[in-house]
């Protein structure tokens, strides 16, 4: 480092499955961040897609990879964190990605603060035409700010590395939930340790329909509030279980109105006009025949 003392160890693990589309990406922004104290593993859980191959064509610099069926993210990220030996560590999943030089401003805040649990800091999320479409609000992480995570006190996870100590007294990622996973690990941190924050952008998340919290948003918001009762935030738990019946709401009036419109302009089309008295005459003869 600048003052001769080495870099810090970072370990990244990346779990993937069927993410063929994305990982090469996602492999190539840890590899490509030229940090010269970097161990990197990816945990696959048996990818049927091109995934593997593209593992393979990065083996010579990965630490460990391997590919085979597990319990989902949560068991994967455990079983590479397991595998792990550095002083900073994380995850990537395999459709996100970091900037250059993000894994060095990691380590240059490790180095000002050994005694943090967390370090985190600034991320974009962007559709598939690369355009931002969303940029959290970098808020000083507390346990009382990780209870508004749905209401805008979250960051990006990828932008967050925590520290080795932090992950043996705070972990493991608790392999029942599915969506949480993150939120719920950072409030354990969180109970021990402080979060330095750094407003430097250092990683960007992809948006797409396959998406697991894009897909399941309310399921998303449901294990939420299961977590916020976990930890005797009832107020929250409440809130967030209302946001997602507003939510759903929001999402049957807009449908509602959607098919009203295809309704009537299919009843105002020439065609409607035309083919409607024959559909009705059709109807009538065949009634009488019956």
């Amino acid at each position: 480092m600048p003052d001769g003392n080495p870099w810090p160890r970072i370990s990244i693990v990346t779990p993937s499955f069927n993410q063929g589309a994305f990982i090469e990406e996602t492999i190539r922004s840890v590899l490509l961040q030229g940090y010269p104290n970097l161990e990197y593993i990816i945990i696959d859980g048996g990818s049927t897609d091109q995934s593997v191959e593209i593992i393979r064509k990065y083996e010579p610099w990965l630490s460990w990879w391997v590919s085979e069926k597990d319990k989902g993210q949560s068991h994967a990220i455990n079983k590479g964190l397991e595998k792990t030996s550095g002083d900073l560590l994380g995850w990537l999943n395999s459709d996100d990605y970091y900037v250059p030089g993000a894994l060095l401003k990691f380590a240059q805040a490790y180095a000002e603060d050994t005694s943090a649990g967390a370090i985190y800091g600034q991320g974009h999320v962007v559709n598939d035409k690369g355009e931002i479409v969303h940029t959290p609000q970098l808020v000083q992480v507390t346990r009382e700010s990780l209870f508004g995570w749905c209401f805008g006190n979250d960051f990006m996870q990828p932008s967050c590395l925590f520290t080795r100590k932090a992950w043996l007294e705070s972990g493991p990622i608790d392999e029942s939930l599915n969506f949480s996973l993150d939120v719920e690990f950072w409030i354990r941190i969180s109970e021990r340790f402080q979060f330095k924050r750094i407003t430097d952008v250092l990683s960007i998340a992809l948006s797409h329909p396959q998406a697991k919290t894009t897909a399941s948003r309310r399921r998303a918001l449901a294990e939420f509030a299961l977590v916020c009762m976990k930890y005797g935030e009832e107020v929250c738990a409440r809130r967030t279980l209302d946001l997602s019946l507003a939510e759903y709401e929001e999402e049957y009036a807009a449908a509602v109105s959607r098919l009203q419109a295809e309704n009537d302009a299919l009843y105002n089309s020439t065609s409607w006009k035309i083919t409607a008295p024959l559909r009705a005459l059709s109807k009538f003869f065949k009634g009488n025949n019956s």
